[in-house]
């Protein structure tokens, strides 16, 4: 398992949380996240066979919110 913190651009409250988060857990290989408002940061726990960092900010992106 490997752990990335993707910063992303554009949440204003617990709703864009929720997305960001459901989003990323929907993504195959990813056993955990982590999502914190205050510090526009995404934590998350993956499988590198199952996915890749590319993978993960392109399901953020797709949600409607930037990764930086």
């Amino acid at each position: 398992m490997e752990t990335i913190q993707l910063n992303i651009q554009g949440m204003t409250c617990n709703g864009c949380v929720n997305s960001v988060k459901n989003v990323l857990q929907k993504t195959p290989g990813v056993t955990g996240v982590e999502v914190s408002l205050e510090q526009n940061r995404a934590t998350v726990t993956y499988d590198p066979v199952q996915a890749d960092p590319a993978q993960l900010k392109t399901a953020v992106e797709d949600a409607g919110y930037g990764v930086v």
